[in-house]
């Protein structure tokens, strides 16, 4: 029995062993390979909108991962030094689907899905700019946001303006006149006659802060600079001069504010916001009682508070004299005329010499012109951070 005990002891030793061409030697090293694992830090379908999308394979490294929504928009992303993980460098959008498709240095691959959730409360941002407009070398891009903003420094990443010249500017938060937030891009100096202007804003799933939602959707437009036009109105000579690429092009006789008190004008540096043409202008909406009350032609817009260039041809006899307005600078309906079909939104208008209620305030109008270049970068929720165009 001892015997038999031992010679199945031996066979069974000896079974493991090559026998000089089974072809069974090493069959553990042609075990096929273990699928590709990766984990996604969102899962679900309720998914919390706003965190950047986080990818880790369990095993190996990442050669690739691309995540995509349910309209083929991607979310770009980077490997990690190690290649364990892959991170998306931009938020998950709220009320979206998302697939996640990752392959490793292997070339194996793997996928995944979530959704996430519509957001409790959207922001929204108006901009000064249409596409394809042409405006004035004063004009900034102006973005006036639904809710507040809090999140400043987060939101300004992710706002990019790119020029055909690398024009240096500029972002700057400051209060719209609506009492809303708002942020515009200002160049150092006014801007090149000629210049391409592209402003993106990717904003989708940046959370604002406190109050202010989430936004859903990026936005983006582009526009030109137009002709150097510039326009400057002395309160003391009564007097608007144009001029165009550095030539004095006109002299037009105006009437502007009533020095002393609320019909003053306002001076320093504007911008020509709006070209709105005949309107109606009644004192009592802007806190100036039973002044005025009529239609009013060749209308351009200064201020929100309701500072305009239009003609005044009630007010003849004091153009070039008098400064008897209600705040507005008036002229002649021919001089109006050909101002207004020469001008451009976005031409810079200045206002200088005595007799003025100051500078109006920051968003009332574009009134950023009126601080030097250090001022100005002070706004900036990145102050410090070089932000060429």
């Amino acid at each position: 029995m001892a015997g038999t005990a031992l010679l199945a002891a031996a066979l069974t030793a000896c079974s493991g062993g090559g026998d000089g061409g089974t072809g069974k030697t090493g069959t553990a090293e042609l075990k096929p390979k273990a699928p590709m694992a990766v984990s996604v830090n969102l899962t679900g379908d309720q998914v919390k909108a706003g965190e950047p999308v986080t990818v880790t394979i369990a095993e190996g490294k990442l050669a690739q991962v691309k995540v995509t929504d349910a309209k083929g928009a991607e979310l770009p992303g980077k490997i990690s030094d190690d290649g364990r993980t892959w991170t998306s460098e931009r938020k998950a959008a709220p009320g979206a689907e998302y697939k996640v498709e990752a392959q490793n240095t292997e070339s194996q691959s793997a996928t995944a899905q979530f959704k996430t959730s519509a957001a409790d409360k959207v922001n929204k941002v108006s901009i000064n700019t249409p596409k394809g407009s042409t405006v004035g070398v004063a004009m900034p891009v102006s973005i006036v946001f639904d809710n507040p903003v809090t999140n400043k420094a987060e939101v300004e990443k992710q706002l990019k303006v790119t020029t055909s010249n690398n024009t240096e500017g500029s972002w700057g938060w400051i209060k719209d006149y609506s009492g809303n937030d708002r942020v515009d891009w200002r160049p150092k100096e006014y801007w090149k006659s000629g210049t391409d202007v592209k402003v993106e804003m990717n904003l989708n799933g940046v959370d604002s802060g406190k109050g202010g939602g989430l936004f859903a959707k990026d936005y983006n437009t582009e526009f030109k600079i137009g002709k150097d036009r510039r326009i400057e109105v002395s309160l003391d000579t009564k007097k608007m001069s144009v001029t165009e690429d550095g030539q004095a092009l006109k002299t037009i006789p105006v009437s502007a504010g009533t020095p002393g008190g609320k019909k003053a004008s306002w001076s320093g540096k504007m911008v020509i916001m709006t070209k709105e043409g005949t309107i109606r202008m009644d004192s009592q909406t802007v806190g100036l009682d039973d002044a005025y009350d009529k239609m009013v032609d060749y209308s351009m817009r200064l201020t929100w508070s309701g500072m305009y260039a239009h003609a005044a041809p009630w007010n003849s006899g004091n153009f070039g004299r008098t400064n008897s307005s209600s705040g507005c600078v008036g002229m002649s309906d021919a001089d109006a005329k050909d101002f207004f079909a020469q001008s451009q939104i976005g031409d810079p208008f200045e206002v200088v010499g005595s007799g003025s209620k100051g500078n109006a305030d920051l968003g009332n109008g574009y009134g950023e012109w009126n601080l030097s270049w250090d001022q100005w970068k002070a706004k900036s929720a990145l102050s410090g951070t070089p932000q060429n165009g």
